[in-house]
């Protein structure tokens, strides 16, 4: 019967060694009175060892297969040693042992979920051995089902057999390779539990990727990039005005027709989205993604910026200038699901380790992408240290959980038959309910002024309340409501309006059920929609008046504010991930230009006053003023907060002439007219009110006070209290 090292030498030499470190380096020979190096250089055909202070210590004879082996007494073997390689290519290297650093690899790792990111994957270390130091990178990867696992990388031929890691009982296998540095390619070379190779693995806590069709990871420097934005301290804005401009990075502009990177749009990006008037720019998922049209919602690389616009320090510095510009970073974040690609997750250790091994739960039917596990706690782990990673590494100022009504339901985009209720009998998906508590516990426990933001279609109940009040603890959520129905009715044709004009107000009904984001998204605008203004009814004139129309609503509405990129612009051209906006329209059509301009201001004009966005979350902040005028299609509502001026917003959504239109307003005194989205400098018609409109003691609309004021056509006006009546 072969001895335990018989077997542990066979399983080197078949690159399927778990302990490798249980027969490399300094092993103790039967008698104790010597010691048996063993040195693993498949690639190599002599082997030379020396002391660190270039004594010769003995070639090392060779044991085949790559094996070589010195003894040496106690004593000779107590000091630190290196490699001399004459390697089968016929180069002669120097090179440190990586089997000499068992104790730096076993070392214990710190009981820090939420900061797994500092001590998994590959990282660089400085490592301590017998009063040297060592530069080298520390290989640590979850993969408790695997036979064995290799790294393998630019440093070792993408060889297997050269650097096998060892494993432990938690799960963790463990390799330092001194001499690697940042900016080596790596993966692993993994097989499962019969021995089978399987398709060699990015790491999943990668920090930097490889774009196909290679995919490897890429050794990165974390510590290399200095932050300048120390004066920046964003707040979540639930009392501040935010209004976010969403941008896919590839698609936002072209230079040659290649995209531009993370720089270029820290130049460009960052002071068109300034001079827009903006608060927060949105990016679309950037972590890494093989398949381009996914648009970044098919990640394989959930910690690695896609290099696809440059290297982590790119990205560093494109959210450090978005900082010292006084604009926040929001980033989409993709927990709900994961691609199949061979160089990802899936089956990563030959098992379901970060899926569900049911189809019913880990299969997604309109994706055909894989379902996070939430059960296992390592895989809330590696979620949740990832979101944690995005905020305390990248300083980003928020995450827009995207898809979050995907995990909430077991039965989502699921047939009878296709789904098994849980065990109380219901459709709730629990495992996923209590990781969203969990992340956001943590999230919020750490960065209590960044925003949670839950892209959830459904009427789950409180989304935006804390968990220790049985919320799911999220900050914000989308209101896919009100944008469902303000552009349906916004879509039809204004002699058609006066019978659905409920749905422009039926947001109202709920608007304080949680903290909601109104969003006119990427999703309104692919997949055959058109775009927000091929979607307005009339001439092109009419598409135009409507949209500038809709957007005053918006704004004057409560609930902060997002608009995909474009939007601004006026396309009729839906959006192309590979293409860039149509900004030639800037240059050739007024309509375009005046609705940019509009917009510019609306932005500018929600910052100026407190009383469009302070209390967006109060019902002391909102009044109905007009509901009842179906008819004429026209809406009207006051916002106040505190001793700030109140702002009246008036919508008239047909394309007639509303001439002495009354209106009762809060306060008595000289109002004036702050922007009319029907203004000639926008494209409009040019009619206007009055420079100073005087109330008049004419109770209506519940108000003591009343104004007579003119409607535009297709417009939305917002007045404001000039000077009090004395």
């Amino acid at each position: 019967m072969p001895s335990r090292n018989d077997q542990l030498i066979d399983d080197l030499m078949h690159a399927r060694c778990a302990e490798p470190f249980s027969i490399l380096g300094w092993q103790t020979v039967s008698s104790g009175q010597s010691k048996v190096l063993r040195i693993w250089r498949p690639d190599a055909w002599k082997v030379t060892v020396k002391a660190r202070s270039g004594d010769l210590l003995g070639e090392a004879e060779p044991v085949g297969g790559g094996l070589f082996q010195l003894v040496l007494s106690r004593e000779d073997s107590s000091c630190a040693y290196r490699l001399s390689l004459a390697l089968l290519q016929g180069e002669v290297i120097e090179s440190e042992d990586p089997y000499a650093f068992s104790e730096a690899c076993f070392q214990s790792i710190p009981d820090e979920p939420e900061h797994s990111y500092c001590y998994l994957g590959g990282r660089l270390q400085k490592v301590q051995w017998l009063g040297q130091e060592y530069n080298g990178v520390m290989f640590r990867v979850y993969a408790p089902h695997a036979r064995s696992i290799s790294v393998i990388g630019s440093f070792n031929h993408w060889d297997g057999r050269c650097h096998p890691m060892h494993s432990s009982r938690d799960g963790i296998w463990r390799l330092f390779i001194p001499g690697v540095g940042a900016g080596a390619l790596y993966k692993f070379e993994i097989r499962n539990q019969s021995g089978d190779l399987l398709p060699h693995k990015a790491d999943p806590y990668g920090y930097y990727a490889e774009q196909p069709p290679g995919n490897a990871s890429i050794v990165y420097d974390p510590q290399r990039y200095i932050w300048q934005d120390q004066h920046w301290h964003d707040h979540s804005g639930m009392d501040r005005p935010v209004s976010i401009y969403e941008v896919h990075l590839g698609s936002w502009r072209k230079e040659k027709g290649d995209w531009i990177g993370y720089r270029a749009l820290a130049e460009q990006l960052i002071a068109y989205v300034k001079e827009m008037g903006f608060t927060h720019i949105e990016c679309l998922p950037v972590h890494e993604h093989p398949f381009t049209g996914s648009w970044g919602y098919q990640p394989v690389g959930l910690f690695a910026p896609t290099s696809r616009y440059g290297s982590p320090d790119d990205f560093k510095a494109f959210v450090d200038a978005c900082h010292q510009a006084d604009i926040g970073v929001i980033l989409d974040w993709v927990p709900a699901h994961f691609p199949a690609d061979n160089h990802g997750l899936a089956r990563f250790d030959g098992s379901c380790l970060y899926e569900y091994e049911d189809p019913k739960r880990g299969w997604h039917p309109d994706w055909k992408t894989h379902i996070y596990d939430y059960g296992k706690p390592d895989v809330r782990q590696f979620l949740i240290s990832n979101a944690v990673y995005w905020l305390e590494e990248f300083h980003i100022d928020g995450l827009r959980v995207d898809a979050v009504a995907s995990m909430l339901y077991l039965d989502y985009s699921r047939n009878d038959g296709e789904w098994e209720p849980n065990h109380m009998g219901g459709n709730e998906h629990l495992e996923a309910v209590f990781f969203l508590k969990e992340l956001n516990e943590t999230i919020y426990r750490l960065f209590p002024d960044r925003m949670m933001i839950a892209e959830e279609s459904s009427s789950w109940p409180g989304v935006t309340t804390a968990t220790y009040d049985s919320g799911l603890g999220f900050g914000y959520k989308w209101n896919m409501g009100w944008m469902n129905d303000s552009l349906e009715y916004m879509k039809r044709n204004p002699e058609h309006r006066a019978y659905h004009h409920d749905e422009m107000m039926f947001s109202m009904v709920y608007n304080y059920d949680e903290h909601f984001i109104l969003p006119l998204s990427h999703d309104e605008v692919v997949h055959g929609k058109g775009t927000l203004l091929s979607r307005m009814p009339g001439d092109e004139w009419q598409k135009f008046a409507n949209l500038r129309a809709f957007y005053g609503y918006m704004y004057g509405h409560p609930g902060k504010k997002l608009l995909f990129m474009g939007a601004e612009i006026g396309s009729e051209k839906e959006w192309n991930h590979d293409g860039e906006l149509d900004w030639a329209l800037l240059a050739d059509s007024p309509l375009s230009q005046g609705l940019k301009a509009f917009l510019q201001r609306l932005n500018h004009l929600y910052q100026e006053h407190p009383a469009l966005w302070h209390s967006d979350y109060d019902p002391e902040g909102f009044q109905w003023l007009v509901t009842d005028d179906w008819q004429q299609s026209v809406f009207a509502f006051c916002r106040v907060s505190g001793d700030a001026p109140p702002v009246v917003v008036v919508s008239n959504l047909t394309p007639v002439v509303r001439h002495s239109y009354r209106i009762g307003v809060p306060r008595a005194g000289v109002w004036k007219e702050l922007l009319n989205s029907d203004a000639g400098i926008y494209g409009g018609s040019g009619i206007s009110n009055a420079e100073n409109l005087y109330t008049e003691n004419e109770a209506l609309h519940y108000q003591k006070q009343s104004l007579v004021i003119t409607l535009p056509p297709l417009s939305t006006t917002f007045l404001s209290l000039k000077s009090l009546s004395r």
